[in-house]
């Protein structure tokens, strides 16, 4: 499918500039079912962008989070090229006033994402990556470099809560990394990994819009990720996915050592 990579980043930083920066720090919030929070920044941002896609490329349909599950599922199974959008990465930060968040966008088709785009409205970053081209941050490549740190003196990206609590206790009690932070957007978190900004990952549970995009920006930047099965992360299904995360093979392969992780080629 041949699209506009220019025309989807201004669709995608108009939208963010004109109905979701403006209702930063002065948001309604209400609450799923699981308990996870929506604000109307989220429904306003998935109408927004749900038309503009739709007008652009009206042979592409769109699977949103905000949809329901069994949407959802009838179109991931349809097997045609579709829009996976997470309106707001990080609606918890966004709802409490904390600067942190994204808007996540990839096109998947024939079972792989073939393009992903993460949008930082705070620093007015847009990441993006296309499939054996290479991941961009505001249209500068972010190349492959290895980085000889040891794992020890990693900055590692861990969200503890939907860890078991046995490994959750192992990270704490031993700290294999230099320092640890959570930070609030899987998306935004998967790509400051590619732009060097950390250098491991952790996450117990995340849903397919939140690492969509942003895991093919990670390996064409030249990171590596895997869930802790040692399966590819992205397998086109519904099903929340553990994943871990490193900016390059070798920390990557010693991360997956420490975890106990099967590293198997994907």
């Amino acid at each position: 499918m041949k699209i506009n990579i220019e025309q989807l980043k201004e669709i995608v930083i108009t939208a963010s500039n004109t109905e979701l920066l403006p209702r930063f720090n002065s948001v309604t919030r209400s609450y799923k079912a699981d308990g996870s929070i929506v604000t109307e920044a989220d429904l306003i941002m998935q109408d927004c962008l749900t038309k503009a896609l739709q007008l652009a490329y009206p042979d592409i349909e769109l699977l949103g989070e905000e949809m329901s599950a069994e949407q959802q599922q009838a179109l991931l199974s349809s097997g045609k090229p579709l829009w996976c959008l997470d309106p707001v990465d990080g609606t918890s930060n966004f709802a409490a006033g904390i600067p942190y968040f994204s808007v996540s966008l990839a096109l998947i088709e024939n079972g792989q994402v073939t393009f992903g785009l993460v949008y930082d409205p705070v620093r007015s970053e847009c990441f993006t990556a296309q499939i054996g081209q290479g991941a961009t941050l505001n249209d500068q490549a972010l190349a492959s470099v290895h980085s000889n740190l040891s794992l020890k003196r990693t900055i590692a990206l861990i969200d503890f809560k939907r860890l078991t609590p046995e490994l959750a206790t192992q990270l704490v009690s031993e700290l294999p990394y230099g320092s640890q932070r959570s930070l609030g957007s899987i998306a935004l978190e998967l790509c400051w990994i590619a732009a060097r900004r950390g250098h491991i990952y952790l996450h117990g549970k995340q849903q397919l819009w939140d690492y969509a995009a942003a895991q093919l920006i990670l390996s064409e930047a030249g990171g590596y990720a895997c869930t802790l099965d040692g399966e590819a992360l992205f397998n086109n299904q519904l099903v929340p996915r553990s994943t871990i995360a490193a900016l390059d093979i070798q920390i990557f392969k010693d991360w997956c050592d420490y975890l106990r992780v099967p590293i198997t080629e994907h």
